[in-house]
């Protein structure tokens, strides 16, 4: 079987060789990322089956199961669909979820990748934007369905901060350290677009905050109650809208600035990486599969999350904004840290930056624009801190990364700044349940009112 598929592949390479001989396949820093933590399947045991017609379904299964070294958390999956049908304990559930939640994040990064290896470079880039931050994704619209428009603002913004901050930071740092001796260069005009693209997202997410204030204070009026959100909607166009501009400057135009191209240290180049190890149709079916099973076990997340936050003593915006996002791209962020460690910064600002912008200007208005479809009033107004803490992570990113060169000195600040934040967001205890999902509006009437009176 596995014959056949370097058969197949053998017959697709040419085609994914562009006009330069450059490969033209749609791997990105995140599937290179990812594919740090998966091992090569030995095929010995499958060959030694006596009935020769299982053996190309259990090579599938054991490429899709156990093809990762996370696979010893995919008992968590069938644990956790266990302990919520059995009514076992929320938390069970929840913790359970959250673990299991981790393998299929990696898988789903390697399904994409077999896929794009068949349909090609425009075609598997569009898989990897959609695809990339699918636990975020999911987790986000179930919290939609469910009302808990707060958990839903405080994942997303949590999973650009831990990109921005978190894995970003540990990446330099251990990447300082262990290459303190080496050069440590990376390619800028990524990272610039990147981070301009986040600044852009920040701008937006900032201005319903910003003009909700405003009225308030009696500065500016309004023409309706509800301007605060058309606002939003417009704004999260506008964002789509660059990301569709950025999905094709970085498929089409200029393709070539977002290949990592990893290599050994002899600087042999890892073709054998793009040799695909499941068929296109297995591909399609197991990816289905997968994302079935992160929305079942995205809506355990949701439904538990408070009970979990009350068991625990800490607030449900805390878990929303610190755990939730490290265990969602567990995978990719491991493979980052590895990465640095290597010394292939591009790769892992391609994770950090890529994904954090993938969120910030793909997930966060899609949920707005989702939600306007669904007739839920979900706006951009993450709230004063919340807002501060994301404006001032893109700003320090951005200056940390200006140079094109790093040490462990610049993982050590961005740890430190997502260590502030976070306990600042341990210290509060403001419950999403408490918060009143339609608070931008009811702001903007007081503001209005107030503003009259004056």
């Amino acid at each position: 079987m596995m014959r056949k598929y370097a058969s197949e592949a053998g017959g697709l390479r040419a085609a994914r060789l562009g006009p330069h001989g450059r490969s033209a396949t749609a791997r990105t820093a995140h599937n290179m990322s990812a594919a740090a933590l998966r091992k090569r399947s030995d095929a010995s045991l499958v060959n030694k089956v006596p009935v020769a017609p299982l053996r190309p379904i259990l090579a599938n299964l054991q490429e899709v199961f156990l093809g990762t070294k996370l696979a010893v958390l995919f008992p968590a999956v069938p644990l956790a669909i266990a302990a919520q049908c059995a009514s076992f304990g929320q938390v069970w559930v929840f913790t359970l979820s959250m673990i299991g939640l981790i393998p299929l994040a990696e898988r789903v990064s390697f399904l994409t990748e077999q896929i794009a290896i068949y349909t090609g470079p425009t075609v598997g880039g569009l898989l990897n934007a959609t695809c990339g931050n699918a636990t975020e994704l999911i987790i986000a619209l179930f919290a939609l369905i469910q009302g808990e428009i707060e958990v839903v603002k405080c994942s997303l913004l949590g999973s650009v901060l831990s990109n921005l901050l978190l894995v970003l930071g540990t990446s330099l740092f251990c990447g300082g350290i262990v290459n303190m001796d080496a050069k440590q260069p990376y390619d800028r005009t990524q990272a610039d677009v990147s981070t301009g693209l986040l600044i852009l997202g920040a701008l937006c997410q900032s201005l319903p905050l910003m003009l909700r204030y405003a009225v308030g204070a009696g500065e500016h009026t309004v023409a309706a109650p509800t301007t605060g959100l058309d606002l939003s909607r417009a704004c999260s166009i506008i964002m789509l809208l660059a990301y569709v501009a950025y999905l094709f400057f970085q498929l089409k135009t200029h393709a070539q600035l977002f290949e990592p191209q990893e290599v050994d240290d002899d600087g042999a180049d890892h073709e054998d990486d793009e040799l695909p190890v499941i068929g296109f149709a297995s591909g399609l079916f197991w990816l289905a599969f997968k994302t079935v099973l992160i929305a079942i076990l995205s809506e355990y997340v949701v439904g538990t999350i408070e009970p979990a936050s009350q068991s625990w003593g800490l607030s449900v915006s805390f878990i929303s904004i610190i755990l939730l996002p490290i265990v969602g791209n567990a995978a990719e962020h491991a493979g980052a840290i590895i990465f640095a460690l290597k010394n292939k910064l591009d790769i892992t600002l391609g994770v950090a930056l890529g994904s954090a912008t993938q969120i910030s200007m793909f997930v966060v208005p899609l949920s707005v624009i989702v939600a306007w479809i669904a007739g839920i009033q979900m706006d951009l107004d993450f709230k004063l801190l919340e807002t501060g803490s994301l404006f001032v992570s893109v700003l320090v990113t951005a200056f940390t990364l200006q140079d094109g060169s790093s040490h462990y000195l610049k993982g050590i600040l961005l740890l430190l700044c997502y260590i502030v934040i976070g306990a600042c967001f341990f210290v509060t205890r403001q419950p999403a349940s408490h918060a009143n999902s339609n608070g931008a509006e009811l702001s903007l009437v007081t503001g209005t009112l107030g503003a009259q009176v004056a």
